[in-house]
């Protein structure tokens, strides 16, 4: 009996060992990977998964700003704007258009000036006499030359004090040297007006251009602002468009205005040579003309 319990001992000491034993195995080992999920009945919703989170609001209003600046163009920001700021874009654009359609009139204008000019005074330096002089300023190949004018006009009045009697080349030279003068400066007189024109709209152009951008660019940050007001977002994909719409009518100003300005100041460059060659030959005129009355001629 004693032997019996003895025994019944050693196999609970046994029992308790190999337990003991076995439970840091128990422990360490993989979990058993859980069954896949039976298929949800029909109609039923589909559980949600990580990956269909919602994103985050500013993520995606970069992805849309991103997108949409992609198809930004100058047209359809012209397109998008408002009625205001489109108006200000087609009068600058008109008013760019009539500037460099005025340049090319008058780049033209000036070149064909000049070389009827030259033309002009290689005729009228082989002149012999007044009248040869007269013919040659009132012919048709130099009608509407300003030195023509101004030829045609000082030995028309030495022809009309001929003509009334007085002693051109004797006791009325002066007199009738002094008219012919006269009569040129009434025609120079006018010159600087003749060669100006269109420089006024040119000037003006250039001076308020770039405000008249700024007018629609203010009127369309405004519209821009009143837009995030009433939306209550500070997204850039909604604030962008606006403030682009409204930055190039200040760019339709400046692109207007710069030229303007620079061709202003190129013709009046023009109009000022042309009138120093005017005043010479003012002298030049003056001078054949007392030179042929010394002669008698």
């Amino acid at each position: 009996m004693l032997d019996s319990k003895k025994t019944n001992i050693l196999l609970a000491m046994a029992g308790a060992a190999v337990l003991m034993a076995s439970t840091p195995v128990l422990a360490q080992a993989p979990a058993e990977p859980t069954p896949a999920a039976a298929p949800a009945p029909s109609g039923a919703a589909p559980a949600a998964t990580p990956e269909a989170a919602p994103a985050d609001p500013a993520s995606v209003g970069e992805s849309v700003g991103g997108g949409h600046g992609g198809g930004i163009t100058p047209i359809s920001m012209f397109m998008e704007a408002t009625v205001v700021v489109k108006v200000v874009m087609i009068a600058l654009l008109l008013a760019s258009i009539f500037s460099w359609t005025l340049l090319l009139i008058k780049l033209f204008e000036f070149g064909a000036l000049n070389k009827k000019t030259d033309q002009f005074l290689e005729s009228f330096r082989g002149a012999r006499s007044i009248s040869d002089m007269r013919a040659v300023a009132t012919s048709d190949e130099f009608d509407g030359n300003p030195l023509a004018d101004m030829a045609a006009a000082a030995t028309e009045e030495i022809e009309l004090s001929r003509q009334a009697g007085l002693s051109v080349t004797g006791d009325h030279r002066d007199s009738a040297l002094l008219r012919a003068q006269q009569a040129v400066a009434a025609v120079q007189s006018g010159l600087a007006k003749r060669l100006s024109g269109g420089q006024q709209f040119l000037a003006s152009v250039g001076s308020t251009g770039p405000f008249i951008g700024l007018f629609g660019t203010v009127y369309g940050i405004m519209n821009s602002f009143i837009g995030i007001a009433e939306s209550n977002t500070t997204n850039l994909a909604v604030v962008a468009p606006g403030i682009a719409e409204a930055l190039l009518a200040t760019g339709i100003g400046l692109f207007a205005a710069i030229p303007a300005v620079i061709f202003y100041n190129y013709f009046n460059t023009r109009i000022s040579n042309y009138g120093t060659r005017s005043d010479g030959f003012n002298a030049e005129l003056i001078n054949s003309i007392s030179r042929q009355l010394d002669r008698g001629a």
